[in-house]
């Protein structure tokens, strides 16, 4: 059977900031709809490659393909304009503003334009902010409630809403519950799952290894500034990911995963 056609798929991705190796030729595929998760110790590479990928820094070398066409960004905003939506843990929301200003921060609605003094068509932005968060699930009682009364959980909700009514290609979520209670976890976790329902393809960095299995397809293990091994989630195990995790497993002594990159 022939697999899917990849989403986004990076060949040799390599990252160095002067001596440091940050992240070497680092191979990565998505395909359409999938739920991926990319794990490792602090130092691994995780955060240089989503970095990478997102236009926040330029590699040193290595090819991103989105559907197959390549891209080369050079900011955050070219990476947005390709559909792809990124939650860092800083979650960048504006805590004195109400929910449909932060879902459409940036990305203001007008009635007509005046540059810097453009008139906000609020109206419309309440509208379609409230349509984002019933797509996903999320709710908010009271809509213009400023983010600063609101819980970890309702602004990680929001920020992860905001990614999903905007994104197009892939969502991708840097420790998404890192600082959550068991409830809010939970909520968020439905909401992803909710998102793999939907079809949206998603990446998710996570140091949670029962949120790993639970909610994605395959797993990617970085080590050392690259990534040794790529696993089906049905095909593996979290001992066998902490062990590669660690080094503890040699990932020769696996066997091949379907789909290789590189």
């Amino acid at each position: 059977m022939k697999p899917p056609p990849s989403v986004l798929r990076i060949t040799g991705l390599t990252k160095h900031y002067g001596g440091v190796k940050a992240l070497t030729e680092a191979c990565f595929s998505l395909a359409a709809g999938e739920h991926a998760a990319i794990v490792g110790d602090n130092g691994a590479g995780k955060s240089t490659f989503v970095r990478l990928i997102t236009g926040t820094e330029r590699p040193n070398a290595g090819r991103v393909e989105i559907d197959g066409r390549e891209v080369n960004f050079h900011s955050p905003l070219d990476a947005r304009q390709q559909g792809i939506e990124t939650v860092f843990q800083t979650l960048a929301i504006a805590e004195d503003l109400d929910v449909a200003s932060n879902i459409f921060l940036g990305r203001e609605l007008t009635y007509f334009n005046l540059g810097p003094l453009s008139p906000l068509n609020h109206k419309a932005m309440k509208s379609q902010a409230a349509q984002m968060l019933e797509a996903t699930g999320v709710k908010i009682p009271d809509m213009s409630e400023k983010l600063r009364g609101m819980s970890g959980g309702q602004r990680q909700c929001v920020a992860i809403a905001r990614a999903a009514g905007f994104a197009r290609k892939l969502i991708i979520l840097d420790e998404p519950t890192a600082a959550l209670g068991v409830q809010e976890t939970a909520k968020v976790e439905e909401i992803i799952k909710g998102l793999k329902r939907s079809g949206i393809p998603l990446i998710i960095i996570s140091h949670n290894l029962r949120q790993v299995f639970d909610l994605v397809d395959r797993i990617w293990v970085f080590r050392q500034g690259r990534i040794i091994a790529n696993r089906a989630t049905g095909q593996t195990n979290p001992e066998q990911i902490v062990g590669l995790i660690t080094g503890a497993i040699d990932p020769a002594s696996l066997p091949q995963a379907e789909e290789q990159p590189c």
